[in-house]
């Protein structure tokens, strides 16, 4: 895979640059590529808008990089992007050509050929599981930061030409399951109700868990483990009252996942279970303890990895039955096999990172070629305000309800006031988009290595940092251009206010921070991007006339309006986020 040189301006300026050192040392050990991915935007507005650092240059020219700094500023050559250049200290400043970078990016963006720029080729085919939820639990806040991480994720390898197919791989066995059909079977009073079942059965699961804790050093424990054992033989053996239960009451935890997938706007290319895996990944377990490669102790079968430092893996236990890393073994050998796939990647939270490390180790054991291309992509917790969320103890803020009341507070809060102005699906429809744009950007602001404290009244701040924050101001600004449509002309050399020539920069970053964005699994640096184009917007909004400016000047400036406008759609999509027309 190679990175493409996409950004025009910055490939200009890097080309300016070379030119100049062949032209006062005779050569340039840097590359075109190597000068593009050094500038950077300069930290100070008023000494330039992007720096060139020439410490790479010292040890190949023999001099002190302000030397070089001076010498390149001597021999540089006309650009239409440099406006002017200068140097301070190590550093070759460059004062941007707006007007230039404002014709070369505005056509583009409002025809929409500026998101189709090619910024890689020869990507890996890719494959992303997400979304890892367990059936016969209740689906909660925390479950959003995979879901919404995953998602963008996804979107944004699509974006960077990377063919890729996203997967998810939920839990539909295990000790989990027995508990809550245990529970439902044995202690539940209560009448099955005529809506989200899903929901409903993951309250038994905790009563259930519960209920087994607290019967512990009783009598009454040896016999819940009889029971839950046989209940999972039941399960493997796809057969009894409890395998007929578990497929009833499985259907009403997909149907949950399915209300909540279909709200939140995110399809999966494939679907795994560990249902699907459970024998297969027992068999493939016993064919390499058979080559020797798996060893049994004690009854169970498993693989040192002390020299790795990783422990002792179980994969057999003493019963037979397979663990977690058994069966992500299976589904890593089945990825690759049925998708043809050079890359897998893992959204699991951080809990997780031993765990992967085991299974990556033990593929390469088994000579599983593609066990280097196997990747981690972990991220920390959500937790609520008052502390960490748990279904065992039932500590949990549950989706669909707190969907109910994200919508109620955006209907009161903001739409109430559109009542008979605006029809009650379009004031309905908004509600549920702001809603889903506050819980997406909330869970993809945050490094995925920092935790994220769910706090729903802040989230739905129209001042601050916020999904509808910035929904808003692209509601504004299409609001605002619909309003003055025009054949007008446009003159960007008169966009010459420190925000408009802001602007016009940020908005020729935009490819660059979408990649690395992907390159590096971070989705907050496309969300901070967004934030800060938004606030540059609002503080253009309110020092400059746009609809009593003179014509070629009004004309300028709603083209850099539209472009605006367009571009914070595109982010807010690639983050998985409708942008209303209006709210």
């Amino acid at each position: 895979m190679s990175i493409l040189l996409h950004n025009n301006l910055k490939l200009s300026l890097s080309n300016s640059i070379l030119a100049a050192a062949t032209k006062a040392f005779g050569e340039s050990p840097l590359t075109a590529e190597q000068v593009y991915n050094s500038l950077t935007t300069a930290p100070n507005p008023k000494m330039g808008h992007i720096a060139f650092a020439c410490f790479p240059l010292a040890k190949a020219f023999k001099s002190a990089p302000p030397q070089i700094a001076t010498k390149l500023l001597e021999n540089l050559e006309e650009n239409e992007f440099i406006l002017k250049a200068i140097t301070a200290g190590p550093y070759l400043n460059f004062f941007v050509n707006t007007q230039s970078v404002a014709k070369s990016i505005f056509p583009q963006i409002i025809s929409g050929k500026f998101f189709d720029t090619e910024l890689t080729e020869n990507s890996p085919k890719t494959i992303i599981e997400f979304s890892q939820p367990n059936t016969h639990k209740e689906l909660h806040v925390g479950h959003m930061r995979n879901l919404c991480l995953g998602d963008a994720i996804i979107k944004l390898h699509r974006y960077c030409n990377y063919p890729t197919i996203s997967t998810t791989f939920p839990g539909d066995v295990g000790t989990h399951v027995a508990k809550c059909l245990w529970y439902f079977k044995k202690h539940n009073k209560e009448d099955v109700p005529s809506q989200r079942k899903g929901a409903w059965l993951g309250r038994l699961y905790t009563k259930g868990n519960n209920l087994l804790e607290q019967q512990k050093g009783s009598p009454q424990e040896d016999e819940n483990r009889a029971e839950l054992t046989s209940i999972l033989k039941q399960l493997e053996a796809k057969s009894g009252e409890y395998y007929d239960l578990w497929v009833e009451t499985r259907k009403w935890s997909i149907d949950l996942m399915s209300e909540v997938y279909k709200w939140a706007n995110v399809e999966f290319d494939s679907w795994y279970w560990e249902s699907d895996v459970d024998s297969d990944s027992v068999k493939l377990i016993k064919e390499y303890q058979e080559k020797g490669l798996f060893k049994e102790d004690q009854g169970a079968v498993g693989i040192d990895l002390s020299d790795e430092k990783l422990g002792f893996c179980i994969l057999l236990k003493s019963d037979g039955t397979g663990l977690y890393a058994t069966k992500d073994i299976e589904l890593a050998r089945r990825k690759f096999e049925d998708h043809q796939v050079e890359k897998s990647v893992y959204v699991v939270d951080n809990r997780q990172s031993h765990h992967f490390k085991q299974v990556f180790n033990i593929l390469g054991k088994m000579g599983f070629e593609n066990s280097k291309n196997c990747l981690h992509l972990q991220y920390e917790m959500v937790e609520l305000t008052d502390g960490a969320m748990s279904s065992r103890k039932g500590n949990i803020v549950a989706l669909q309800e707190l969907i109910d009341k994200m919508v109620l507070k955006i209907k009161t809060d903001y739409l109430q006031k559109y009542e008979g102005q605006w029809s009650s699906d379009e004031i309905n429809s908004t509600a549920n988009i702001i809603a889903s744009g506050a819980i997406k950007y909330g869970m993809t602001r945050v490094d995925s290595n920092k935790k994220i404290v769910f706090d729903m009244s802040e989230w739905l701040k129209l001042d601050g940092e916020s999904g509808p924050y910035i929904q808003y101001v692209y509601a504004r600004i299409s609001s605002m251009v619909q309003k003055l449509q025009g054949d007008f002309k446009s003159d960007y050399s008169k966009l010459t206010t420190d925000n408009e020539q802001q602007i016009i920069l940020k908005l020729s970053e935009f490819n660059s921070v979408v990649l690395q964005a992907c390159e590096e699994s971070k989705t907050h640096l496309l969300t901070g991007y967004l934030y800060d184009l938004s606030k540059l917007f609002n503080s253009f909004y309110a020092e400059s006339q746009i609809s009593n400016a003179e014509e070629s000047l009004k004309g300028a400036r709603i083209d850099m309006c539209n472009s605006v406008a367009i571009t914070i759609k595109k982010g807010l999509e690639l983050l998985g986020i409708q942008a209303p027309s209006r709210m």
